[in-house]
């Protein structure tokens, strides 16, 4: 199972060499692809160019990303006529800093039709925690959510935790899909 990240709308795709590196430790093949910045529904043709570029059918490829690069992946997953193995969302950015609108940024999560983990820093202050817990429950249902206290949008601090659950999680989604 390869995973295909996307960076942060402050990144690119060598920000997300720890990440590459990390899955690549717990024996993932992983590799960061760069996307434009701009509004993530104008992105999504983009990462859909970089899963049809690999060599893997898109249905065996996990796509995900770092804050702005999850929200593109998770809008390329809710297409109907996509297909990929699993979602994983580092940070996913459910609001702006602010007034919440966390029901713009997840009226696309019902779509999703594969298994979905979301990793965020409780002190998030692009995704409250208890708007993230009302959005993953009402419009994600089956996805697997973990937290990190006293972690904020970015996840470094605790990031081999994070890509130790990512690992855990695509094991489970591969051991599924084999039938095991």
């Amino acid at each position: 199972m390869r995973v295909l990240i996307a960076h942060g709308a402050s990144g690119s795709a060598d920000s997300m060499q720890a990440h590459v590196d990390g899955l690549g430790r717990r024996g993932l093949e992983a590799t960061a692809i760069d996307l434009p910045l701009r509004k993530a529904e104008r992105a999504v043709p983009v990462y859909r160019e970089h899963v049809e570029a690999q060599a893997e059918p898109p249905a065996e490829l996990v796509i995900g990303g770092q804050s702005y690069g999850g929200r593109v992946a998770s809008l390329l997953a809710a297409a109907p006529e996509f297909a990929c193995a699993a979602l994983v969302c580092f940070s996913y950015p459910l609001h702006r800093p602010g007034p919440p609108d966390w029901e713009v940024r997840s009226a696309h999560w019902p779509d999703i039709r594969v298994p979905v983990l979301l990793l965020s820093g409780e002190s998030d202050p692009f995704a409250r925690l208890e708007l993230l817990r009302r959005a993953v429950g009402e419009r994600l249902p089956a996805a697997r959510l973990v937290t990190y206290p006293r972690t904020g949008h970015s996840l470094k601090p605790v990031l081999d935790e994070a890509l130790d659950q990512a690992a855990a999680f695509l094991r489970e989604v591969g051991e599924r899909s084999a039938g095991r």
